[in-house]
This record gives C-alpha cells, structure tokens and sequence, in this order.
C-alpha cells in the first residue's frame, strides 16, 4: 500500500482494462488507499460478472465505482465515455489523479505463417498496435485536453519482457510494446511542464487470463518461476502494490521510464 499519510481521499483513478489482471487488482489497490475508480473494460455476457464483482468491492469499500463495458480503442465509445466521467467529476470538481492503460487485446499470429490463412494480416496486426499502444495517447489527449488530468497527474501503462523479446506469435503484441514505450516518453517530454508524471511499469510473468492466451504459456510461467530469484512468478497486487506507492507526491520526479516490477526476473539468465 501506498503512504498512509498522503490523502487520496475523494480522488479519481481511470483504468482501461479494469475487470481482470493488473487493471482489476489496481482498481482495488487503489480504491483501498481512498480512491474512486472509473473502469472501461470490454467484457461479454460471460465474462461481465467479473467486471460487477471488482466494482461491487470497490463499493464495499466506500468507494464510487463508475464502470464502462466499451471498447475502449473505439474513437466514438472513447468520446462517450470521457464526457460521462466529465460530468461526474464536475459534480464534485475533482480530476482524474491516476490513469492505467492495461488493455491486453491483440492478435496472436506469426508474421509469415505456414500459409497466408496463419499469418498475421494487416487489419490485425494495425489493430493490435491501436489498441494496445497508440489508444494510450488518445486517452491521455481526451483527459488533459478536458482539463480532467491536471497537475500532478499519473499515468502509467503495461508492457512487458515482450518489447525485446521474441516469443513465437507476440509479434504484434511486442511491436506495440515496443510502440507504447515510445509513447510513454514523447508524453512524458510533452506533459512535463504541466507537472503530470508518465511511466511504463514491465511487469515479470504473470499469470492473467492475458497471459493464457499466449501458446505455450505454461513454458513461460515455469520458466519465470525457474528464474526468479524468489522462487515465484509475479502476482497482479506485486504490480497494483508498486503503482499505488508511485501515486505518492515523493515520486513526482520520476517520469518517462520503464520500470522493471518482476522480483529481479529479468536480471538473471
């Protein structure tokens, strides 16, 4: 948990990707340091109750929970939903504190397949890199430009060991890792004058259903296990925990980074 002494109370946090993985258990970190917590997530009947689950727990909590079933890559969903969160915070005048891009929907196809049925297309592969990296900077567009992002802002996004890696069929997945890097720093150059702080968190091998769509993903996580100098993979509340404690006001000179949160995983061969 974050400092107890600094005060997130009545504050709003936005995550995109907030029914499961790391954006479910950051929007539970962050409502149990005091925050409200809006959710976009995409969820099908399936999979909804989920998403009602993180938001009923967040209730429990005394928090607000304001949670979107949109496609949050969507231009005209994106539009909706930021002038529904406008019109809540201009009720309490308040901002958006914290933003988490934790969106983990891409195409998981080799570039040049056995034939061209099996290999990534170019919708596919344009769709991946939207979703997954450039739909960080329109979100940050909507926040800043609204005024609803001010002074002292956070926003953080996901990558991961994929940026530099190659794993057979992340090809989309770790060009739009690598794409959202980019990102994080040309938003941290432009932002910094308006004093809001953007970080890339690299998080180790986790197991999320993301994860598990990966083939082969049970290699992955025995191998992360293997290497870890702790003996376990990484959990979702090792990464919420570390972006909770970044919130604080004694991290407002660390921008433009991509921080390493994997127990030293990536350090040993």
């Amino acid at each position: 948990m974050a400092d107890k002494g600094i005060s997130f109370e009545g504050q709003w946090a936005l995550i995109l990707g907030a029914s499961s993985g790391f954006g479910g258990a950051t929007a539970l970190e962050l409502a149990g340091i005091g925050m409200n917590i809006f959710g976009v997530h995409l969820d099908t009947r399936a999979t909804l109750p989920n998403a009602q689950k993180i938001a009923a727990q967040i209730e429990e909590m005394g928090r607000e929970a304001l949670f979107f079933n949109a496609n949050a890559a969507n231009a005209e969903k994106r539009r909706e939903t930021l002038e529904r969160m406008q019109e809540r915070l201009q009720k309490g005048g308040s901002t958006v504190a914290v933003l988490l891009h934790s969106l983990a929907f891409g195409t998981l196809k080799p570039y040049v397949g056995p034939s061209p049925e099996e290999s990534i297309t170019q919708a596919q592969l344009e769709m991946t890199l939207d979703v997954m990296a450039n739909s960080l900077v329109y979100w940050v567009q909507g926040l800043v430009g609204r005024g609803m992002m001010v002074r002292g802002g956070r926003v953080f996004a996901m990558t991961s060991a994929g940026d530099q890696r190659v794993i057979p069929t992340y090809g989309a997945v770790s060009a739009a890792k690598a794409a959202l890097e980019s990102h994080i720093r040309q938003l941290a150059t432009e932002l910094g004058p308006q004093g809001i702080t953007v970080n890339a968190i690299k998080a180790g091998i986790t197991d999320t259903p993301a994860l598990r769509r990966i083939p082969g993903h049970e290699r992955l996580l025995e191998e992360a296990k293997r290497r870890n100098p702790s003996g376990r993979i990484t959990t979702p509340e090792d990464i919420s925990g570390a972006i909770a404690a970044l919130c604080t006001a004694q991290t407002q000179w660390l921008t433009g980074g991509v921080i390493s949160v994997d127990g030293g995983e990536d350090i040993v061969v």
